[in-house]
């Protein structure tokens, strides 16, 4: 099993502490407000990650010194197989999940003082809580068993890496079928939809993310959320969404014009966006660090906006006076894994750069194999960082406020792709058509 394996990662990192316990507390069923509207169940990730358990209410420990694994399950009362079906036995759960020990969750007190430990290892003050409630006199650590895990997850194992590109293989062809069925008059919750569909007939059931499908002006909103736009002639339509393969993450993102045809605008700003992506997933591999390939995605798409005429002036100069984050406000890439911007991106004591655009990138750190990523460049025109740049007396002269203002109701372009580290470069995952003929083809 592979959690296996990835309690005996985790384990080694803790061989000071001969006298310690591993505890996790995993999730449960979260309800609307008030109300009985169940979410659909999803394990917290790292629970997930060390016992395989994708069920409610369970518990876990794991002993330092022999790595024996407690699983601790709820007893289920007839009541329950009433409005939530039939209930697994004992016998059951020991063969799905194969802890060393199985005990009902009553027990965890009685097993705690048993193993009588030097200190318990555990996520967060939530749970050092609830320990402490079940007896004020365990010495409880929520500092080790968080850094420790960031970084095992940070590298994945070969076993990992493959449910990653099954997730990216489903996840390709739901945008592919987004893009053969667009057409100027539907609405975005249509795009949403037949990526929907696309993902569950293939078995993927848990959207890694919300997902956004934005056409027009909300292309250029980086968190849309909505769904309920006409998409219309002559604008473009950002997919940025994927799902889950056993509890791994896809994450894509593709921009293309609704009407199937790119406009000289859009075709030019797109082209830029696509240079920077080909260019730095090029520059990606071991040592590389994040910031770097973000800076130079900034040097990129500046390069490309002097060419057509959106800036002006020398690059150095306008990477000094941060005009790329007029255009590319968000960071470069993220990594991924059980969750879609997965842990590991900020080791400890590692700080982010205070810089316009910089600031929000999501990893900064050296690139190592085994790490898995997105490149995901933009640009984007939005006039709430435009506007006020246009009356900055340092800024305002490497911007045209003719072209600028022509492109305020323009939206934005995105392009994603996920790549695995390797040893001497990076394997791309995503293999979605994102040259402009590509997909001007595909979408005849």
């Amino acid at each position: 099993m592979s959690s296996k394996i990835h309690r005996e990662k985790l384990r080694s990192l803790f061989e000071e502490s001969q006298g310690g316990v591993i505890y996790l507390r995993g999730a449960e069923t979260m309800y609307r407000y008030s109300t009985d509207f169940e979410f659909p169940f999803r394990q917290e990730s790292n629970f997930w990650y060390l016992t395989g358990v994708n069920e409610a209410d369970y518990h876990a420990v794991i002993v330092v010194k022999t790595g024996e694994f407690f699983l601790f399950h709820p007893k289920r009362d007839a009541q329950y197989g009433v409005w939530h079906g039939r209930i697994k036995s004992t016998e059951e759960i020991q063969e799905l999940y194969q802890p060393d020990k199985l005990y009902l969750d009553n027990e965890l007190l009685t097993v705690l003082n048993n193993l009588n430990p030097s200190t318990i290892y555990c996520l967060d003050e939530s749970q050092a809580e609830y320990l402490e409630d079940l007896n004020r006199e365990f010495v409880v650590d929520t500092e080790s068993l968080p850094d420790a895990l960031t970084y095992c997850r940070s590298i994945k194992t070969e076993e990992e890496l493959s449910k990653m590109r099954r997730a990216a293989e489903v996840n390709d062809l739901a945008h592919i079928e987004v893009i053969r069925s667009i057409k100027p008059g539907m609405f975005e919750y249509e795009s949403k939809a037949i990526f929907d569909h696309a993902q569950k007939s293939r078995g993927l059931l848990q959207p890694a993310y919300s997902g956004i499908h934005a056409s027009g002006v909300n292309s250029a909103i980086l968190h849309y959320t909505g769904s309920d736009k006409r998409m219309e002639e002559g604008e473009l339509l950002l997919v940025d969404a994927g799902f889950e393969y056993e509890g791994y993450a896809s994450d894509v993102t593709r921009t293309f014009p609704v009407n199937g045809r790119f406009s000289g605008d859009q075709a030019a700003i797109y082209q830029v966006t696509l240079d920077a992506l080909n260019e730095i997933i090029e520059m990606v591999k071991p040592g590389v660090k994040m910031e770097e390939l973000h800076l130079a995605a900034c040097r990129i798409i500046l390069h490309g906006l002097k060419e057509f005429g959106i800036v002006k002036g020398e690059i150095d100069e306008m990477m000094d006076k941060n005009i790329f984050a007029l255009f590319f406000p968000h960071g470069l890439g993220h990594f991924l894994g059980l969750d879609t911007h997965d842990v590991g991106g900020y080791p400890k004591g590692v700080d982010r750069i205070d810089r316009p655009g910089v600031r929000f990138l999501r990893v900064r750190r050296e690139l190592e194999p085994g790490m898995v990523i997105t490149i995901e460049p933009g640009i984007y025109f939005i006039p709430a960082l435009l506007k006020p740049a246009l009356l900055n007396k340092e800024q305002a002269p490497f911007l045209n406020v003719k072209k600028i203002e022509s492109l305020y109701g323009f939206g934005g372009i995105r392009i994603e792709d996920n790549l695995i580290i390797t040893e001497t470069g990076s394997e791309n995952m995503t293999n979605v058509p994102k040259e402009i003929k590509e997909l001007e083809q595909m979408m005849k």
